[in-house]
């Protein structure tokens, strides 16, 4: 398969990145199937991508034509035989747990065509680890994004050791077709690139709250004025979803026996969660949106 033949995208999982993604390939042309066990979840899947439109409209990235064709490129359905029709290439943005994502690449496998591509949008894990649950692991591949997705472009081509080369190939140039930088990773690496430096800046930031040595603020306003940065480590955490980050740190803080403060940090992180904030998404996480206060002009130089 060549990149100019993937034409139908399904995106497994309706949350944040899921919905970024489908809303990156259709604006490129794709027609995307969206696929969510839970209809709920593509009921606000579906307010959201108005949004994107009106936001995409307002700042010049597509115009509204552009907006509404995309749009219309963009379907739902809760029925895996439905969403598996015809696929060309699958983007799987489920939990952070690589028995899931392995039950999900093969129920997939049974149901799309053998021409199919699997790619995996997860942030921390490596595809040998459900390969060959997948069932085709030699069309299987990370392709990771970062949010959002048409401003933050950088995206990991990861392919593992059983990876068809010309799959891998595809997938590089299918990233450049939808408006992507590939950044092609030579050799497994749990987090990639950005990841694997981002990491332990979000892990310090949260130790150093946890323990409660400074405030979420006083935390993000060190990084800010030091980095010059318009963000700060919590505020990143907002935008990818407090719940995503949960899921990654739980998951560590279970393998990593020795690192009892992995575990203290993802306690911390479920006390957000249980209460619903889960940063942009849910108009509240470690800051209040839309007007976050690390916005304001004076936030560097304020201590109130």
């Amino acid at each position: 398969m060549k990149q100019d033949e993937i034409r139908r995208v399904l995106i497994i999982g309706a949350g944040t990145m899921g919905q970024q993604i489908a809303w990156q390939c259709a604006a490129h042309g794709c027609d995307v199937v969206l696929y969510d066990v839970a209809a709920p979840a593509l009921e606000n899947a579906l307010r959201q991508l108005n949004d994107y439109a009106a936001e995409l409209s307002a700042q010049g990235f597509l115009t509204t034509d552009q907006c509404e064709a995309a749009r219309r490129r963009i379907t739902t359905t809760t029925d895996p035989r439905t969403a598996a029709q015809e696929i060309d290439l699958i983007s799987e943005s489920v939990p952070e747990d690589p028995k899931l994502k392995g039950k999900v690449f093969a129920q997939f496998n049974a149901l799309c065509p053998p021409r199919t591509i699997f790619t995996t949008n997860t942030s921390t894990l490596v595809p040998p680890q459900f390969a060959r649950a997948s069932g085709r692991p030699d069309r299987l591949l990370a392709l990771h994004f970062h949010p959002p997705v048409w401003a933050h472009n950088i995206v990991d081509v990861m392919p593992h050791k059983g990876t068809d080369p010309e799959v891998t190939a595809c997938v590089l140039d299918f990233a450049r077709r939808i408006g992507q930088m590939p950044i092609h990773l030579k050799r497994e690496n749990h987090s990639y690139v950005f990841n694997t430096m981002f990491s332990p800046v979000n892990r310090e930031a949260l130790t150093l709250a946890a323990n409660g040595v400074a405030s979420i603020e006083e935390i993000d306003r060190a990084w800010m004025g030091i980095m010059e940065m318009s963000i700060g480590p919590f505020g990143l955490m907002d935008l990818v979803g407090l719940d995503t980050v949960w899921h990654i740190s739980h998951y560590w803080a279970r393998r990593v026996f020795f690192m009892r403060q992995l575990k203290k940090n993802a306690d911390f992180l479920k006390s957000y969660v249980d209460r619903g904030w889960l940063g942009v998404k849910s108009g509240h996480g470690f800051y209040s949106y839309p007007n976050p206060v690390f916005q304001r002009p004076d936030f560097i130089r304020s201590n109130q």
